[in-house]
């Protein structure tokens, strides 16, 4: 069994990455289904969802019953998952996912994966009792490039999120398409996507907190720069939901992470996919400081022709 663990803060793009997600794994033949954990999540994005936590946890009577707000109840919630309860719910995602690629659709309160230990048992749980390969995905905006200190604050919290769940975990750039609409980044993209010599930015978060107080602020932020550079496990994969060379580039990062790559169920099917892989162009060659910030209007252009001509018909009679 097979599965993403989608997390990240609100408003990073989770849902709709999982309704893109389904949408294309449907597209390459994959089959493909949707858990959705958040309590929270009314309006879900996706037209199908093969199990729904809010059939089982309705946040809006914890929060009357106890008199909590959103993210209170929603802890309390997690919380009151024993163990018959997690067991039950491993049954059931287990029995969907023999036949069902699962991607989990979780909730935006940081705290879940940061330090809270909720989510952790139950992916623990589940691995274990079905032998599951997970990977999580962590989605964070690309507005955070354009400060210095958002960017190493989220630098911290996808440290945290690694180390907190323990599972192989692929952090990635989303609404990278939107970046080029931004304020001007201080540096190139591959920069912020390799992670590396933090202390660069330190200059750039002076000029943000010019303040008595301030000061203080850049001492936290060159400690927390550092402790990132210790660990040198953060990185991060760029995504663009839309963008169908993008979405191959980060599948195949996914599926190497969790080692769908080289299970038997890529050596038996994936037609599609195996096709899509050979005729998408290696994006590992591609400048994405260029294609997404410089030059972007262009790669769209060039893209777009590219998909027209493919899906021309062939006609048999020039042949001859």
């Amino acid at each position: 069994m097979f599965g993403q663990v989608v997390i990240g803060p609100p408003g990073s793009g989770k849902s709709t990455y999982c309704h893109g997600m389904l949408q294309f794994m449907s597209a390459i033949g994959r089959k493909c289904s949707i858990i959705n954990l958040d309590p929270a999540n009314e309006n879900l994005p996706y037209p199908t969802c093969s199990f729904d936590i809010r059939d089982y946890i309705r946040l809006e009577e914890i929060m009357k019953v106890h008199n909590l707000g959103p993210n209170g109840a929603l802890m309390y919630a997690m919380e009151s998952l024993d163990r018959s309860a997690l067991e039950g719910l491993a049954d059931i995602w287990t029995e969907i996912g023999k036949s069902d690629y699962l991607i989990f659709d979780c909730p935006g309160q940081v705290e879940l994966f940061t330090h809270h230990n909720s989510f952790f048992q139950i992916f623990r749980l589940l691995t274990k009792k079905s032998d599951a390969r997970l990977c999580s995905v962590s989605l964070v905006d690309s507005v955070h490039l354009t400060s210095a200190s958002q960017y190493i604050s989220m630098l911290l919290l996808s440290l945290r999120a690694m180390v907190q769940l323990e599972l192989p975990h692929v952090n990635v750039i989303s609404k990278i398409d939107l970046l080029s609409s931004y304020r001007e980044l201080p540096m190139r993209l591959d920069y912020y996507l390799e992670v590396q010599d933090l202390r660069q930015l330190i200059p750039l978060v002076e000029q943000e907190s010019p303040t008595v107080l301030g000061v203080n602020y850049v001492r936290l932020t060159e400690l927390i720069a550092d402790l990132v550079e210790d660990y040198n496990l953060v990185s991060f994969e760029v995504l663009a939901i839309e963008n169908k060379r993008s979405m191959i580039h980060l599948l195949q990062v996914i599926d190497k992470a969790n080692g769908y790559a080289y299970g038997s169920l890529e050596l038996g099917g994936d037609h599609i996919w195996a096709e899509a892989v050979r005729n998408s162009s290696n994006y590992d060659d591609v400048d994405l400081h260029d294609r997404w910030v410089e030059n972007k209007a262009a790669y769209d252009e060039e893209e777009r022709k590219e998909e027209q001509e493919l899906q021309e018909p062939v006609n048999d009679e020039d042949d001859l």
